[in-house]
């Protein structure tokens, strides 16, 4: 199962209720923090999230709203005792921004292990689950991001004796999908059912539409996608900026069709987005607006 937290919900500047863009997703022990606006370890704090158990923190595009709160969090992590490497990946660039912003926290107890993405998508493992990164459309070098969780089909008994799988390879194929056990290659394929539904969900800010946002967020369990405008009217003004509006990101939900849409990053002249909700729920009926410390439980389905 994996949990999802809106840590941040603020696009540009921060309110007195809405922290910057930031979200945290949890996975059999494995935390994902995707951007790091300024507050974030704050918002984090409150939602009683310990800041030592962020593993990787995955960062869109290297704007001051998004990458601010940085040094705070590294700070305060290394405080929390943590001591195991951290992983940063982001765009182009961010290498150098981030060795700035740590001029103030020059003395962290752990490793960074930072990755700058150069194409324009890139897969990794980590943990357990499978992040993608892929290239939008901002003022900057800007990605989005998916995280999907395999599952892999039910163990067949029947089929595995079929294939004369030994008892002793059963259990290492839970873990592996090949094993050499006494001079032979066995495969999960062997003794297994085809791979059930796993869970995907999708975060993406700072970015006019484009087919690979939905084409990225195809059947995925929760798409979580800007909103920084909410009114028809503000297109002019949303296409300047490079951002979206909420029948933007509905109409890409509309296309990807994923269970559920919550809009976030709302604009600082947006104070209260669920007057607008209807927008994007008129183009795609289950379309959400975004709070800080909104939260889901995804499990796997049958």
């Amino acid at each position: 199962m994996l949990d999802i937290t809106l840590i941040g919900t603020g696009g540009a500047l921060p309110l007195k209720d809405r922290f910057l863009s930031s979200c945290l997703m949890k996975y059999s022990g494995a935390n994902f923090l995707f951007d790091c606006g300024e507050g974030t370890q704050i918002s984090l704090r409150r939602q009683k999230i310990s800041l030592s158990r962020i593993n990787t923190i995955c960062i869109t595009h290297c704007h001051a709203d998004h990458v601010s709160g940085l040094p705070g969090l590294l700070l305060s992590m290394g405080n929390d005792m943590r001591t195991e490497p951290v992983t940063l990946i982001g765009p182009a660039g961010f290498s150098r921004i981030l060795h700035s912003l740590l001029i103030i926290a020059r003395e962290l107890p752990f490793e960074l292990n930072i990755i700058e993405l150069k194409h324009s998508t890139e897969v990794f493992n980590i943990d357990g689950c499978r992040l993608t990164a892929f290239r939008v459309d901002h003022s900057v070098s800007c990605y989005g991001y998916t995280l999907e969780i395999d599952r892999v089909g039910k163990f067949s008994p029947s089929k595995a004796s079929e294939n004369n799988v030994p008892m002793r390879v059963w259990g290492l194929l839970q873990k592996d999908e090949t094993v050499e056990f006494e001079g032979k290659t066995y495969t999960r394929a062997m003794a297994f059912e085809e791979a059930r539904r796993g869970i995907k969900v999708l975060f993406c800010t700072d970015t006019r539409p484009l087919k690979v946002i939905s084409d990225m967020a195809s059947g995925a369990d929760l798409m979580i996608c800007e909103g920084m405008f909410a009114e028809d009217a503000k297109v002019c003004r949303a296409e300047e900026t490079k951002h979206m509006t909420f029948a933007e990101a509905a109409r890409l939900a509309k296309e990807a069709s994923p269970d559920e849409l919550w809009l976030t990053h709302f604009s600082p002249s947006l104070p209260d987005p669920y007057n607008y909700i209807s927008v994007a729920t008129s183009i795609f009926p289950n379309s959400v607006c975004g709070a800080d410390g909104m939260c889901k439980e995804i499990k796997f389905k049958d």
